[in-house]
């Protein structure tokens, strides 16, 4: 690792930054406290990361939800992709019922 940053001391930089953001959401914190930690962590690391800090600065509201309950919105856009997937395959089924029976099928829920 001395090597490394010796020859890169930017990439030791770069993975601390990296490992600092996932110790925010790693914390027991509340999600004012997390806001703040966003913004300083997007301030501090925008050299490095500018395209995730503006990205982070525009979806900050819906970020730090996740800090309310610990819980994130993956099902349901998993859901959605196999959804968007089932559609794709059928080549725009016609008749909604019958896309409605493959969509509930793929989860045994008829």
């Amino acid at each position: 690792m001395k090597e490394l940053e010796k020859l890169v001391p930017e990439l030791i930089a770069v993975y601390q930054a990296k490992e600092k953001l996932r110790d925010i959401f790693d914390s027991e914190i509340t999600s004012d406290q997390a806001f703040w930690q966003f913004i300083e962590w997007t301030e501090s690391f925008y050299k490095y990361f500018p395209n995730s800090c503006q990205t982070i600065k525009r979806w900050i509201d819906e970020i730090v939800v996740y800090f309310d309950q610990r819980t994130t919105q993956g099902a349901v856009e998993g859901i959605n992709q196999k959804i968007k997937l089932i559609k794709k395959r059928a080549y725009g089924l016609s008749n909604f019922n019958n896309f409605r029976r493959r969509v509930l099928l793929n989860w045994h829920f008829c």
